[in-house]
């Protein structure tokens, strides 16, 4: 299933709508304003969230928490031990780790488990600067993961870049 994600785009603060590839209203990305640490929700087309995203607070290395009915669902580091400088490890609360790689910025990269493609984001086929897909390849997979996963990567590759202006 392929979701199109319009972030900051027409947006409030940092509220933006994932619709699927039917044209229909599948996630909202909700942003926290006013809070001392980045914390965005992924609400179902009901409003119900799914997942929480946070950056981590006093972290080694920079890193943001997905969470699902307040349990810790997965942690997202950048890889520092890679020759890509867009690498990103995602670990799973019961300790599987997830590889992302790829142009992160440009919005051209991979989620993979263990070689196997989970997702595939890309902006190739939309004109609009804000919009890229994530195509959520095994059919089996956690949609609302793996764009939670996304957006997370995404916000952490667009920090680093501002912190090294």
């Amino acid at each position: 299933m392929k979701y199109l994600v319009r972030d900051k785009m027409l947006a409030i603060g940092d509220d933006y709508r994932i619709e699927d590839e039917e044209g229909r209203h599948a996630f909202l990305v909700d942003g926290k304003a006013l809070r001392m640490r980045d914390t965005l929700e992924l609400k179902d087309p009901d409003g119900h969230i799914l997942i929480t995203l946070r950056e981590k607070w006093f972290a080694f290395r920079d890193a943001m928490t997905l969470e699902r009915d307040e349990r810790r669902l997965a942690v997202i580091r950048r890889k520092r031990l890679s020759l890509l400088r867009n690498h990103y490890r995602v670990t799973l609360a019961e300790g599987t780790e997830v590889d992302v790689s790829g142009r992160i910025l440009d919005r051209g990269f991979k989620v993979e488990y263990d070689g196997e493609l989970l997702a595939l984001i890309s902006r190739q086929w939309y004109r609009v600067r804000e919009t890229y897909a994530v195509d959520v390849v095994r059919e089996d997979a956690d949609a609302a993961l793996l764009i939670a996963v996304a957006v997370c990567v995404i916000r952490m590759a667009e920090k680093e870049r501002d912190e090294d202006d």
